[in-house]
């Protein structure tokens, strides 16, 4: 009779189970599979590219779904990248074509294969930015998602990419560096569509900073022929100081997952101007050389940094994961991008880079003037969220018939820079030792800090910004009607309290003046309405819009801008006056009435020879000077 040992038993199940456990591990490595790409530039001078992609370890029962991008990384708008694609070659592991089928426009599937798909194609790029690729003999300034097709099934499948450089060129990027200086790595499809990349006979610049407990690398990648070496090494000075003040702001550094982060600047006069936050770079790109002005394409830097907190790391729930099949749809970019916005400007002020004091408030006047004077806000309710929410609709989403924007949208930029600039000053004035630094810090730490496979462990919600803000005031009231009053509603800020606790008088820049809410100019011999009108200015609520000819105006003909603002001149708010005008060929006479030009103004009691206390300078002081000198 058969005798089980039961140690034994147990001992043999347990390995067992441990053998199949390490089968399911190597299957699922398996069947995660690889892809590897390569770039090459035959044909550079006519903007081509020539990219050949392997995908392995591609299950084999069901055909392959190879995916262009539709969108791009901080681009929120739908993009249709694949027009740029064509010349498509399918082969298999042996060199044989395979066949494939186009769904959409966007797509090929293929079958037929044996686990290894070749995917060859031609790419055009001539307009290099954040969102585009530009190729040229001179350089590649490549945005990833324009460039590189992907497969379903493989995100999570280690990257590696071979460029295929001209000689003269070097290669600046995010992605992990090999032995081979071509060759770099991602570790999966999400982190290389993030990974801008620029080959050129660039200039390098490097830094260390310490934080965490560690050394990073700072990197400044410039392509800018007509700059200096001087004009350079004095904007990397300048960059330097950003970069200080920016980590003074949340006390430490980012934890830059491979120890650097680059600044990967492109200044030449074919690309397109643009910015672009990337986890641990950005691509900058204007057609402004530095030459001369070192200064002058810094608040780009200033912005593009102050993401590699908040945004690539600080991040809304509803863009993580960041879909590349569709326009990202958001609730918080007022907060990821308009906060960025604010402290963009703000470390340019606390740098040195800004001017004084009284050319900030002029600068803070036309952000707070763009947000409570804005049609959208006042009289269609779209607040901070719901402006983040169009951005698909704004953020360079293809246009080719005209829209209502300019009285349903103000830029979420504008607006969160607006609302940053509200809760900063109510910190200050109301929570001694409070400012929007410390609640910058705490959302950092919840919601920023930790991360998990190269993206955030705990993306946030608007609920979640709310119990923050409750949490560091100590004041759930305070945090309630704030978020109700000026992020879920609409209402616009009390500024004008606010400030003149720093010294800053906030009011109407022209009072007792009429205006008309857009311009008037000389076409054919007439006098046009130029642009659309606001549904908050006279002539819209007289019923008369864009491309309407003006042929008296208060009973005098009027063939030029000039003839009307003799006319302004003599009137006040409140008259009314007849206006012949001739409207899509229907010639008709309405009634306009003046109201006062709306329009706001930040100026500092110093140039209005207003009394600064001592308290003031002091709220002043701390809110924009220097956290590092």
């Amino acid at each position: 009779m058969f005798q089980c040992d039961p140690k034994r038993f147990l001992y043999n199940l347990r390995l067992f189970s441990l053998l199949i456990l390490l089968c399911l591990v190597a299957a699922t490595a398996s069947a995660q599979g690889k892809v590897e790409y390569e770039i090459s530039f035959p044909n550079a001078a006519h903007h081509e590219a020539e990219i050949t992609v392997t995908f392995s370890g591609v299950a084999a029962n069901k055909p392959l779904e190879v995916r262009m991008s539709r969108s791009s990384p901080g681009r929120y708008s739908a993009q249709e990248f694949a027009k740029n694609v064509y010349n498509v070659r399918v082969t298999d592991d042996k060199g044989a074509a395979l066949t494939f089928t186009r769904p959409n426009p966007a797509q090929w599937n293929i079958a037929g294969h044996r686990g290894k798909v070749r995917f060859s194609y031609t790419l055009f790029g001539d307009l290099g930015s954040g969102t585009f690729t530009g190729i040229d003999n001179t350089m590649a300034h490549l945005s990833i998602p324009a460039s590189f097709i992907w497969a379903r099934g493989l995100e999570n499948a280690p990257v590696t990419v071979r460029f295929r450089a001209l000689p003269e060129w070097k290669i600046a990027t995010q992605l992990v560096p090999t032995a081979d200086p071509q060759v770099f790595t991602a570790p999966h499809m999400q982190y290389l569509m993030d990974s801008p990349t620029m080959l050129a006979n660039f200039r390098l610049r490097e830094w260390p900073v310490q934080s965490n407990g560690k050394t990073y690398t700072i990197r400044l990648a410039i392509n800018d022929p007509a700059a200096s070496d001087k004009d350079v090494d004095e904007f990397a000075e300048m960059c330097k100081k950003i970069v200080a003040e920016q980590i003074a702001i949340f006390g430490e550094a980012p934890d830059f997952d491979f120890g650097t982060y680059t600044f990967i600047s492109n200044y030449v006069p074919q690309i397109g101007g643009d910015g672009m936050e990337h986890r641990n770079s950005t691509s900058l790109t204007s057609s402004r050389s530095i030459k001369g002005n070192p200064r002058g394409n810094l608040s780009t830097v200033s912005h593009e940094f102050f993401h590699a907190w908040n945004v690539e790391r600080l991040r809304p729930r509803t863009i993580e994961p960041f879909s590349f099949e569709d326009a990202s749809v958001s609730d918080g970019l007022w907060l990821a991008e308009g906060f960025t916005q604010y402290y963009g400007n703000l470390a340019m002020k606390r740098a040195g880079f800004s001017g004084d004091d009284a050319g900030f408030a002029r600068g803070l006047g036309f952000t707070l003037n763009s947000v409570i004077n804005a049609p959208g806000r006042q009289t269609n309710g779209y607040g901070p969220i719901g402006m983040s929410e169009q951005a698909v609709f704004s953020d360079g989403a293809p246009q080719a018939d005209p829209t209502n924007r300019q009285n349903l949208f103000v830029s979420y930029y504008t607006y969160g820079s607006a609302v940053a600039t509200g809760l900063d000053l109510a910190l200050r004035t109301k929570f001694p030792g409070k400012t929007l630094d410390g609640f910058m810090r705490e959302l950092w730490l919840s919601f920023g800090k930790h991360q998990k496979n190269h993206a955030p462990a705990k993306p946030y919600t608007i609920p979640d910004l709310k119990a923050a803000l409750a949490k560091f005031t100590g004041d759930a009231a305070f945090a309630n009607e704030f978020f109700t009053r000026y992020i879920e509603g609409h209402e616009a800020i009390d500024y004008e309290s606010l400030l003149k606790q720093a010294g800053f008088q906030f009011r109407k820049a022209r009072p007792g003046k009429v205006w008309l809410e857009t311009q008037l100019r000389e076409q054919g011999g007439a006098l046009v309405i130029g642009n659309p009108t606001l549904s908050t200015g006279p002539l819209y609520k007289a019923g008369l819009d864009r491309g309407d000819k003006i042929l008296t105006f208060d009973g005098q003909t009027v063939t030029k801008p000039a003839d009307v603002q003799a006319i302004l001149d003599k009137h006040k708010p409140g008259d009314t006056i007849p206006i012949e005008a001739e409207q899509r060929g229907v010639r008709k006479t309405v009634q306009l009435t003046f109201t006062e030009d709306p329009q706001v103004e930040v100026v500092s009691f110093e140039s209005l020879n207003k009394e600064i206390t001592p308290e003031m300078k002091k709220l002043r002081a701390e809110w924009l000077g220097s956290l590092v000198n």
